[in-house]
């Protein structure tokens, strides 16, 4: 991986993911360079001028700028919210055959343009979809990172703040697995306000049944959010955001994210959500949460879900 000097971030895809993630991106200051490639260069330059003249307002100055994949030489984040969108009814993995192909087409661009930065992948479906990046680029896996259950986790912190009276920022639970319909929670470690769920549990046998119904809100909002204005936005946006400026501040924090597994959960060549340490060279380590087994059984279905797919873009070897 270069020494890369700078926080410059190439961003593919300015749709409305793309948009509001540079949006964040500029009004919390995190990057000096954002550089934006889209299709549509018309409205493209429309979103630069706009968002540049919101810059006087932000807390630092931000250059945005038309990019070309040029820029991705000195680039030390590429993010892809490039893509078709997911449709009102249309699931996560209905899209991946054709999003597969317009991946490969970018990363070759990128790649070509000495790339030796970190990919953050938030295309649709997007745990296959940064498997495939991680396939096409040719980096270390470390140096490629997917959205994964970034905004599932703070969808369910959020309702579960919302059942409790206390600021999400005080729940701590993660939504594992998929990005899509077999994601699950993990309620046998998650705390709200230091207190354990696991004991609540046992305390209150009711709980177990809100606590589900909160989950299915959780794994079904993006439909409702999708039927109601035509795509989500603005929490992919923030969640992106948040990973950027852990990897640009070296934070070293635990983020739900999609990562490459190497044995943990029992699962090996696999991008799948879990929490994992991020910081400047990208995913230092993944965390393996203790689960379980009802928790183990319903991860292993959804890695078993996901991994029928990858496997008919990418046969295992041997």
């Amino acid at each position: 991986m270069k020494d890369i000097v700078g926080n410059k971030i190439v961003l593919i895809g300015a749709g409305d993911v793309g948009v509001a993630y540079a949006y964040a991106l500029v009004n919390q200051g995190i990057c000096d360079h954002l550089a934006i490639i889209d299709i549509d260069e018309k409205k493209l330059e429309g979103n630069v001028m706009d968002l540049n003249h919101g810059v006087v307002w932000a807390g630092s100055r931000t250059r945005v700028t038309k990019g070309t994949y040029a820029d991705c030489e000195d680039a030390a984040i590429v993010v892809l919210c490039a893509g078709a969108a997911q449709k009102p009814g249309e699931t996560r993995l209905q899209l991946v055959e054709k999003n597969v192909k317009i991946t490969k087409n970018i990363v070759d661009q990128v790649m070509g343009n000495g790339f030796d930065g970190i990919f953050l992948v938030a295309s649709n479906p997007v745990d296959i979809l940064t498997y495939a990046v991680w396939k096409y680029s040719g980096l270390p896996h470390s140096q490629v990172i997917g959205s994964g259950t970034v905004l599932d986790s703070a969808r369910f912190r959020y309702m579960l703040g919302e059942l409790y009276e206390v600021a999400p920022t005080s729940v701590h639970a993660y939504i594992i697995g998929e990005h899509g319909d077999t994601e699950l929670p993990v309620l046998s470690s998650a705390t709200v306000a230091g207190v354990s769920m696991r004991m609540s549990l046992q305390k209150d046998p009711e709980l177990e049944g809100r606590l589900e119904k909160i989950f299915e809100d959780t794994r079904d909002a993006a439909y409702h959010i999708i039927d109601a204005k035509g795509s989500t936005s603005y929490g992919i946006g923030m969640g992106l955001a948040r990973i950027t400026r852990a990897i640009l501040k070296n934070n070293d924090v635990a983020l739900p994210c999609s990562a490459y597994l190497q044995g943990e959960y029992g699962q090996n060549d696999i991008y799948i959500g879990t929490p994992a340490i991020i910081n400047r060279k990208g995913i230092r380590r993944v965390v393996e949460l203790e689960i379980n087994d009802h928790e183990m059984e319903r991860f292993t279905h959804s890695a078993n879900t996901l991994r029928e797919v990858q496997e008919r873009f990418f046969p295992p070897e041997g």
